[in-house]
């Protein structure tokens, strides 16, 4: 029986699956619309495809360099329950994508999609229908970033948090136990302390304006002559920066110390420079617009 793009479209709507998927649905099925149906559910295209619209603000965090340290990534997949987060099939998911990442350098998570699993002969957008399937919930591979050179990574609360912190250094420092445990402290600070920007120069020139104004503003409103208002404000600025920038920052294990300082120390020590050059951190179902559950409406429209 032939079909026409009409039915491929037809088929789309019905399953939510993608053209190709419905088209090659089609011909197996020699055109027969509901047999095209049951072989996409046999695949679990169609439940998979299903699934994939509903929320998922549940999951991990996940962060994890590659043997030397010279290569990390942080990633966040998110699932629809904290249930189905703890699930050790879904970590070792989640621990496969970190994997790839590290192996195949994809540029976005399309592109990790279509790139070969790690330790596995299927793509990675292969497996996530499996698990989508065989775990009953949707799963949403999210973000994830990449650094090359001296790295240090974090995974706060069982994944809650994961951290990334990229540094500049010799490989003879970076190879060094002393680095290491500084590579944590940094990013232990990042997890807890939540810097916006790396250093002053980080800072978007709008932003600085925007808190200039609203500094200006409330030292005009304490009835400070407004022509020192501009000194007082820059004053008040540096106190901005050391509350957004990381290496302004007291640093977490010593408050006498900024984070800067802490660099330094820590370079001096190790004898030669280190700089921290970039961080990433990931919050699980950070912006995410949770579901609402409503257990007692649930409960009244089973038993309709």
């Amino acid at each position: 029986m032939a079909f026409t793009a009409k039915d491929v479209a037809a088929l789309r709507a019905k399953t939510g699956c993608g053209m190709m998927d419905c088209k090659k649905a089609l011909t197996k099925a020699d055109g027969d619309m509901d047999k095209a149906i049951d072989f996409l559910r046999e695949k679990g295209l169609a439940t998979a495809t299903k699934k994939a619209g509903r929320i998922a603000a549940e999951g991990i965090a996940y962060a994890v360099t590659n043997s030397d340290a010279t290569k990390g990534v942080v990633i966040e997949v998110n699932s629809e329950t904290d249930f189905v987060a703890k699930n050790a099939e879904f970590r070792n998911f989640v621990k496969t994508c970190a994997d790839t990442i590290l192996a195949s350098d994809p540029s976005d998570v399309d592109a990790l999609l279509k790139c070969k699993a790690a330790g596995s002969d299927e793509t990675v957008d292969a497996l996530l229908k499996e698990k989508i399937m065989k775990i009953g919930e949707n799963i949403k591979i999210r973000r994830f970033k990449e650094f090359s050179g001296a790295v240090g990574a974090y995974i706060h609360a069982e994944g809650k948090i994961g951290v990334l912190v990229n540094f500049a250094t010799s490989p003879e420092i970076a190879s060094k136990p002393e680095f290491k445990e500084y590579t944590k402290d940094i990013c232990m600070q990042v997890a807890a302390i939540v810097p916006q920007y790396l250093d002053e120069k980080s800072v978007p020139d709008d932003v600085v304006e925007h808190e200039k104004g609203i500094l200006k503003q409330q030292v005009i409103e304490s009835g400070k002559p407004a022509a020192i208002a501009d000194k007082i404000v820059q004053g008040k600025l540096h106190k901005f920066y050391k509350e957004v920038c990381l290496v302004d920052q007291a640093f977490i294990k010593d408050d006498k110390l900024s984070v800067k300082q802490y660099t330094e120390q820590t370079a001096k020590k190790l004898g030669g420079d280190v700089k921290i050059t970039g961080y990433t951190r990931f919050e699980r179902g950070e912006g995410i617009e949770k579901r609402k559950e409503n257990f007692a409406q649930e409960i009244k429209d089973l038993v309709k």
